[in-house]
């Protein structure tokens, strides 16, 4: 028994898990306690090598409460969403044993054996990144595992869901439908993988950061106000997205670029109609959010075939998404040349992630970026060529990902062994 071995040891587990952006939105609760949906959604997940979370969980019997620091700083976890996936994940958990460190732990242990939790993101939280999703699903993930629950990834998503609703998609990699069920306890609200990343591995990501600053409304209450006041939303939820979904999953499946664009714009869009909707309005998106949108929309109309699918969640940041490297290089330039950096910023600090996609650009210097051509949706149209500097914060190439990984090597830990307490920097 863990209670009646000597008192110093401490068991710890690492884990990172990716973040992702819906291209069929969930907007909208049908049960705020278990966070249960009003319609079916769809994501991407986002390599977790450019956007994702770290966590570190430990346990120990010196440990006198539980604990959390999140990038550095101790936040309560008195909060009812933590306080469900401690609760269900302690329930579940199984018998450990490490015979080499003299460590028992019973499964009638976990109750009272307290926790220590160290989180860091490496992207903006609460700016509408969907920090929250990749934050407790790696909550999840490294609990489950530090205490041997036995459980399938789509039982531990609807503990991740109860967390924050879009977490239960990032218990899985590529492609990711949560379904929102119809069971009032929420036993079959669950995430299910589509297709993993390699499916339609030809597909590049690009963020447009536009702000990192903690949005003014946050996703809780916007939804909570949509519901009650937007006859737009349960439109949307009964009529529009049921089809919707099934036209997404099939464009995933043939790989359709030109279908899961206009889906994707086209929820992006609705979802934001919603929100303004919404009484009090909602505003998520700001004029360079909305300038994006104008700039892709030429693109697209002059080629006469979409060349970017885009997509806003609840902030003003846009992800964009191109069928393939050839087009995501001709998008890249596209935002360099209407959004550079201001003239103090450098070019490595300003487009993060995949620097391949940079080089395909041929952008290597600010000069490179300076000598940009006009596009020619707006050559040709004798449109507004106007600049913006540094309205844009900074971009990040990626891709589509894989799900939640546990690190084996103790180096990566969050937490130091012997203490259990934050390391003095990390990240």
């Amino acid at each position: 028994m863990a209670l009646e071995s000597k008192k110093d040891w401490i068991l710890m587990a690492t884990a990172r898990s990716p973040t992702n952006i819906a291209v069929v939105k969930y907007w909208g609760k049908r049960d705020e306690a278990l966070i249960l949906p009003i319609n079916d959604s769809i994501s991407v997940t986002l390599d977790p090598s450019h956007l994702c979370t770290t966590t570190t969980v430990a346990v120990s019997p010196k440990f006198d409460r539980d604990q959390m620091w999140l990038n550095g700083k101790e936040i309560s976890l008195s909060g009812g969403r933590y306080q469900r996936c401690l609760r269900e994940i302690r329930s579940r958990a199984g018998d450990v044993e490490d015979e080499e460190r003299g460590i028992c732990i019973g499964k009638e242990d976990w109750g009272k054996l307290h926790v220590h939790i160290a989180s860091y993101n490496n992207f903006p939280t609460a700016a509408g990144l969907a920090s929250s999703a990749a934050g407790f699903a790696c909550l999840v993930y490294s609990l489950a595992k530090l205490m041997n629950v036995r459980e399938e990834q789509g039982k531990l998503s609807a503990i991740a869901r109860q967390g924050s609703g879009s977490a239960c998609r990032s218990l899985f990699g590529g492609f990711v439908k949560w379904e929102m069920g119809k069971d009032s306890t929420g036993s079959d609200s669950i995430a299910v993988q589509l297709a993993d990343e390699k499916h339609w591995n030809d597909l590049v990501i690009i963020i447009a950061v536009v702000s990192s600053r903690q949005k003014e409304t946050s996703s809780t209450t916007g939804m909570r106000e949509s519901v009650e006041t937007s006859p737009l939303l349960h439109y949307r939820s009964t009529e529009v997205v049921p089809k919707r979904i099934l036209q997404m999953e099939e464009a995933i499946r043939t790989r359709d670029f030109s279908s899961f664009a206009r889906l994707t714009c086209a929820d992006s869009n609705q979802f934001h109609a919603v929100c303004l909707d919404t009484s009090p309005p909602i505003f998520y998106m700001n004029d360079t959010s909305h300038r994006i949108i104008s700039y892709m929309e030429k693109w697209n109309r002059f080629e006469g075939t979409p060349q970017v699918a885009y997509t806003f969640d609840a902030g003003p940041n846009a992800v964009l998404i191109a069928p393939n490297r050839n087009v995501a290089a001709l998008l890249l330039q596209r935002l360099l040349f209407y959004f550079p950096p201001s003239t103090d910023t450098e070019l490595k600090s300003f487009v993060l992630g995949d620097q391949s996609i940079v080089k395909d650009a041929g952008i290597v210097t600010k000069e490179d970026m300076d000598a940009l051509a006009t596009p020619p949706e707006v050559k040709d149209n004798n449109a507004s060529t106007q600049k913006f500097p540094g309205d844009v914060s900074y971009f990040i190439c990626t891709r589509p990902g894989k799900g939640p990984v546990l690190f084996t090597d103790e180096a990566q830990a969050l937490l130091h062994p012997s203490t259990g307490l934050p390391e003095v920097s990390y990240g």
